[in-house]
């Protein structure tokens, strides 16, 4: 039987709707011929003025859609659990200089921690190898989307022709999307906070590379929901424990008495990307049977 017109009334998921979409009278408002009145700020679709969406007072409407447009794109793609890289921008390739570096001391310590750029990249391989066996839908890799460890996530990702995911974040400095992110799976935020929310939504485990600010602002987020209860307990792995030993007392903190001595295990120290797939691994083979 031929599609009738009322085929066209109904949505994308099979509901039917009779209503005329936003979409349909948004490119009817873009043919409205030009006049004082229509050319006036106050006659645009609210839901297409951008300098109204800008408001101070629709800010709760702003978290709103930064929360709602990557939850839908992901579900859309079938993503149902992420394995989350945090760690710094400044980190190089090997053989590069580092960018970043205002010394010849920072200079030196950061090409040393190339090693990291290396273990990132061959790590998010390893993830995506495992993933490959979940149709992609599982154990996605997902970062910050920008340079240095970040970089080398997504990089390792596209080394075995997997999708992962950036999340990036407007900067007072240009900061351009690397690369190696999958197209379709590239987001910009304005706000940190939402941000931060959707790298632990789907997360079933989360790697730390050495870092700076954001990158211990990642890793206190993560650590102080686990351990107050608000986020289940996965896998926190912190990669070059002689770097976070010497950056993060963390032994102090317990001996002191302001964290528990138990607090200190939700971490694990490693050097090696086949260390911390095995973690993760051993982790859900003893937790969910293999999930």
């Amino acid at each position: 039987m031929a599609k009738g017109k009322t085929d066209q009334l109904r949505r994308k998921d099979g509901v039917w709707d009779p209503l005329r979409s936003s979409r349909s009278d948004l490119k009817r408002a873009e043919r409205i011929p030009g006049t004082p009145q229509s050319l006036s700020p106050a006659y645009r679709l609210a839901f297409a003025d951008s300098e109204f969406l800008c408001r101070e007072e629709l800010r709760p409407v702003r978290l709103q859609l930064e929360l709602l447009k990557v939850e839908m794109m992901l579900t859309e793609y079938g993503i149902r659990s992420t394995v989350v890289m945090f760690g710094g921008a400044r980190i190089p390739a090997p053989g590069q200089p580092a960018w970043a570096a205002k010394n010849d001391g920072q200079k030196a310590n950061l090409e040393a921690a190339s090693v990291f750029y290396d273990e990132a990249r061959k790590f998010a391989r390893l993830c995506s190898e495992w993933s490959a066996g979940y149709d992609y839908k599982e154990y996605v890799v997902v970062t910050g989307g920008g340079p240095g460890v970040m970089e080398a996530g997504n990089r390792g990702a596209d080394d075995v022709g997997a999708p992962s995911i950036g999340l990036n974040i407007v900067l007072p400095h240009e900061q351009a999307p690397n690369p190696y992110v999958t197209p379709e799976l590239s987001f910009n935020f304005h706000y940190f906070a939402i941000r931060k929310m959707h790298f632990l939504m789907r997360a079933k485990a989360v790697t730390v590379f050495p870092g700076g600010f954001g990158t211990l602002d990642e890793l206190f987020e993560t650590i102080t929901l686990m351990q107050t209860g608000r986020m289940a307990k996965v896998p926190l792995i912190l990669f070059g424990e002689q770097f976070w030993r010497r950056v993060v007392d963390f032994d102090a903190l317990a001996e002191f008495g302001t964290i528990a001595p138990e607090d200190v295990e939700l971490i694990s120290f490693v050097n090696t990307a086949d260390e911390a797939c095995a973690i993760i691994k051993r982790f859900y083979e003893k937790e969910n049977g293999a999930s």
